[in-house]
């Protein structure tokens, strides 16, 4: 069984509810009626309702079940514009802002999951990144004991009964500091956990392993392990190493023989976000791996971002991962 089906079931049996911030885009709507269909959440879908009837009745989308709602029609839409006038008033923003702002789809499905009237939000099937990831910071904001944001891909073998990795930071953040690789490392075993349920054995990558070379870029790392060895965290860690260290025994034996994560490692931490994105791309291509994602990581609560290039599947496929994220 291929592991989507694996995390369908999961996900399923968890159910909950899936805001779908674009209901002008006909993928949207198609993903809301498979959702539905398979009973593995309950879907809610924004934006003008009756523009929503029509592309569904002419694209001959069965959208029963699904609850439609359109933000500027809310009864919610005062109380939730003022409690983001209060939480963003000392950046400047007026109430009247507020109250246009919640109207934007992205802003009140971000509100939604705030307040826990859903699990989890998906879109830019129609918005950019920069628009979603702006969304969720302002109404939901980073973990608690975290400042970053992140993403994370699900690297899946071609092979079975081999290890499934997931690769940290690929899409986000360009060349973190220290504190935000050990945040990296942190949500990153916190995704593992909520959509694996395995147990996250950290690797932070380099190309120095435990003090075989010098230099500012290893210190990072270095810093890295450091800031996380302080917090105390819950996963297991190991850094720096480098990549055939962290998870090839054989190799770990010789350069690692102290460590309990090297050779074993089944989450890699990369030092910037282009080897991070080179690495996913090499695994895939040339290694045949299946790369899930970018999943957004490090919210209070979950919303993921799509390539507005995404299909029907991958819209479908990314709210089974926001319903094994939500708490």
């Amino acid at each position: 069984m291929h592991i989507l089906e694996i995390l369908k079931e999961r996900a399923a049996q968890k159910g909950g509810k899936i805001v779908l911030p674009e209901a002008q885009d006909e993928r949207a709507l198609c993903a809301a009626a498979m959702i539905v269909k398979d009973k593995l959440a309950e879907v809610v879908l924004l934006g003008d309702v009756q523009k929503t009837q029509s592309l569904a009745a002419e694209k001959g989308i069965d959208l029963g079940g699904s609850e439609l709602l359109n933000p500027s029609q809310s009864p919610r839409l005062e109380e939730y514009a003022q409690a983001f006038y209060e939480k963003r008033k000392e950046k400047g923003i007026s109430y009247e802002q507020a109250l246009a702002t919640l109207q934007n789809p992205l802003f009140y499905g971000a509100m939604l999951v705030k307040n826990k009237l859903a699990s989890g939000m998906v879109a830019g099937a129609a918005n950019t990144t920069a628009d979603v990831l702006r969304a969720a910071l302002q109404v939901v904001g980073v973990m608690p004991g975290l400042k970053t944001v992140s993403s994370t891909f699900i690297m899946v073998s071609p092979r079975e009964n081999e290890t499934t990795y997931l690769y940290s930071d690929c899409a986000v953040v360009p060349n973190p500091t220290d504190e935000q690789l050990a945040d990296i490392a942190t949500s990153t075993a916190f995704t593992r956990r909520a959509i694996l349920g395995d147990e996250p054995r950290v690797a932070l990558l380099s190309f120095s392993t435990l003090g075989s070379a010098e230099h500012e870029l290893v210190e990072k790392v270095r810093s890295a392990k450091a800031i996380l060895s302080e917090r105390k965290v819950d996963f297991a860690f190991e850094g720096e190493l480098q990549l055939d260290a962290a998870i090839v025994e054989r190799v770990a034996k010789s350069k690692a023989p102290n460590s309990s994560v090297a050779g074993k490692a089944n989450t890699l931490i990369f030092p910037d976000l282009q080897s991070g994105n080179i690495g996913y791309k090499l695994t895939q291509r040339l290694a045949g791996y299946e790369a899930i994602g970018p999943i957004i990581q490090g919210l209070a609560a979950p919303i993921c971002d799509l390539s507005r290039g995404c299909s029907i599947q991958d819209i479908y496929n990314t709210a089974i991962l926001v319903l094994l994220m939500s708490k």
